[in-house]
């Protein structure tokens, strides 16, 4: 029996609706899978694209899903014909566990058979501690539909955390008229991301954006108000008076649902995948923000938690059960992620950790700047603000393991390819 032959009487069931599940569908019948393939999300909505949720949905750009009652344009669900691919969606449906063994995955309507299972499932917001009726979480498309009136409203909004979706959200609050303040634990914006030297250049932005930024205080708990709905109780003993109170501090593989199945999962809770995406038990794979997988270009276990991960991971699970390992390079990329915050465009690629040694192009108090970082020379990553060719030629720069000539580099005049030792 030929291999093709096989693979047509097999069944990919792949567990999340995202990007990573819908690109995993996407590229199986590109590369001419002949078998099944089953799509199972959690919502009911068709699968549409996240990052608009903290941008247009919120501010009224884009309606709700198409189908759901509301008879609003869904104009940020993914382009894609899933019944020409010939892909089943099983829409508004729940994994619950996995059991191996039987080779079925458990969901909350009763178990599903495969042959191959693509676990997908993203992550999950961190909610709020102590966090009450006001508060509120920013992940789904009937998270961003409730948010809509609040800021309609134009009163007063609380955001906890000063990271990507917190600074996402506060810039949609504000260009849409809302008093924002931003409660940040840490003593600067996106502390988990950029060093201080990096990070603190952010804080004017706030200003100028009209937000309060308070660091080194956080939201222990959200209770009703007085000339407001609610109050957001600081770890300062003092309260902030709000419409609503977002959180935006952090997210985790949605992984919980896995217990008791085998599958390893590493300290931060992500499934625990190879070189090629496939998780510890045999048949299941793992793509997007619920993976972790080792990186030999930085040495490490990486867990990222960005659109262009969940984009690239399928192609490289679709290559494996299509063409098999031998036809599938390891999967290595160049961390790419890209956020829009105060009127500003901020691109970052690679991973820079402690011994890298950054290097300024541009003035960082201005309109547009990059920072490099290198570690013996060779670039490993670039945060550029209003520099989108630098982040273009960066990535190939960093994929090659690129020696830079500092001086040349330092000089924002200089392409960056054209500073290459």
């Amino acid at each position: 029996m030929s291999a093709r032959t096989e693979q047509s009487g097999q069944r990919v069931l792949i567990a999340g609706a995202g990007m990573a599940g819908v690109q995993t569908a996407v590229q199986l019948r590109e590369r001419d899978w002949p078998g099944t393939v089953t799509l199972l999300g959690a919502e009911p909505h068709r699968p549409y694209d996240r990052p608009p949720l903290s941008k247009a949905v919120l501010t009224g750009g884009a309606g709700a899903a198409a189908g759901t009652g509301s008879g609003t344009t869904f104009d940020i669900a993914f382009d894609v014909d899933f019944d020409a691919l010939g892909v089943e969606l099983l829409l508004g449906r729940r994994a619950t566990g996995v059991r191996p063994a039987d080779r079925e995955l458990d969901t909350d309507a009763g178990p599903l058979p495969y042959d191959h299972l693509v676990l997908a499932t993203g992550a999950e917001p961190v909610p709020l501690p102590g966090g009450g009726a006001g508060a509120h979480l920013l992940r789904t498309l009937d998270d961003a539909e409730r948010l809509r009136p609040v800021l309609a409203a134009r009163q007063p909004l609380v955001v906890v955390g000063a990271g990507w979706i917190g600074a996402e959200f506060a810039t949609a609050a504000r260009e849409a008229g809302c008093p924002v303040t931003v409660v940040e634990a840490a003593g600067h914006p996106l502390a988990g991301v950029l060093p201080p030297e990096v990070a603190g250049r952010l804080r004017r932005w706030y200003e100028e954006a009209g937000a309060v930024l308070l660091t080194g205080r956080t939201v222990t708990g959200v209770r009703p108000g007085g000339t407001q709905p609610y109050e957001a109780e600081l770890s300062d003993g003092s309260a902030l008076p709000a419409r609503a109170v977002v959180a935006g501090i952090g997210a985790r593989p949605a992984t919980g649902w896995l217990a008791g199945s085998g599958v390893a999962l590493d300290a931060f809770g992500a499934v625990l995948a190879d070189d090629r995406l496939r998780s510890s038990v045999p048949g299941v794979y793992a793509v997007g923000d619920c993976a972790s997988f080792p990186s030999a270009r930085y040495g490490r276990r990486l867990l990222v938690h960005h659109w262009d991960n969940a984009l690239v991971g399928p192609r490289t699970v679709a290559s494996l059960l299509t063409a098999g390992e031998a036809e599938t390079p390891p999967y290595d990329p160049v961390p790419y992620f890209w956020s829009e915050q105060f009127g500003r465009f901020v691109q970052y690629a690679g991973h820079h950790g402690e011994g890298d040694e950054p290097l300024w192009r541009g003035d960082p108090d201005g309109p547009a700047w990059s920072v490099c970082w290198l570690r013996g020379g060779v670039l490993r990553a670039l945060l550029a603000v209003g520099r989108p060719r630098d982040v273009a030629q960066g990535r190939r720069l960093i994929e090659r393991a690129a020696v830079l000539d500092p001086a040349r580099a330092s000089d924002p005049a200089v392409p960056l390819k054209s500073a290459v030792r």
